[in-house]
């Protein structure tokens, strides 16, 4: 298992996706425990591809709880339909937020977020978590990001 990843200089989204996915799947690659998987993840991911939050909520009965993160503190729970993470909890699709100040609802853990994607984890086709990643500039998650992300959100919960 490799404890160390390899940080590609490019400033192509692509490039760096492409360098960093398969990192981050050879090391979540074989083990079970979630909660480890999800520090590793948030770590590679804030680090690689330079993201100012990045961080998982679980589902915990009627709730979303705060995982593993990476960046300042962030609200420790989000109800089902609340937010841009409820939201797409009950939703069960992702959501790409281009300005969080004109989405209706967004919940301000962060004056500095500027623009989010939010990406469900599903097991057996229920949603048991989000993957959250925030940016401190507008309009930073495109389509490139969606792809990546939910590629690496189905390779977690195949693990």
């Amino acid at each position: 298992m490799a404890e160390e990843l390899h940080i590609s200089t490019s400033t192509d989204k692509i490039e760096k996706y492409e360098s960093l996915i398969p990192q981050i799947e050879a090391l979540i690659s074989g083990e079970s425990d979630m909660v480890a998987n999800l520090a590793n993840i948030s770590a590679a991911l804030r680090y690689g591809m330079d993201f100012f939050w990045v961080g998982f909520y679980m589902v915990k009965e009627d709730q979303l709880v705060l995982g593993p993160f990476q960046g300042p503190i962030a609200c420790t729970r989000i109800n089902k339909g609340k937010g841009v993470c409820g939201s797409v909890w009950e939703k069960g699709i992702t959501a790409v937020v281009p300005n969080v100040d004109e989405y209706p609802g967004h919940i301000a853990c962060s004056s500095d977020s500027k623009s989010e994607i939010v990406v469900p984890i599903k097991k057996d086709g229920e949603v048991i978590g989000v993957l959250d990643v925030d940016s401190d500039q507008l309009e930073s998650f495109d389509d490139i990001d969606q792809k990546y992300l939910e590629r690496l959100m189905d390779s977690l919960s195949k693990n």
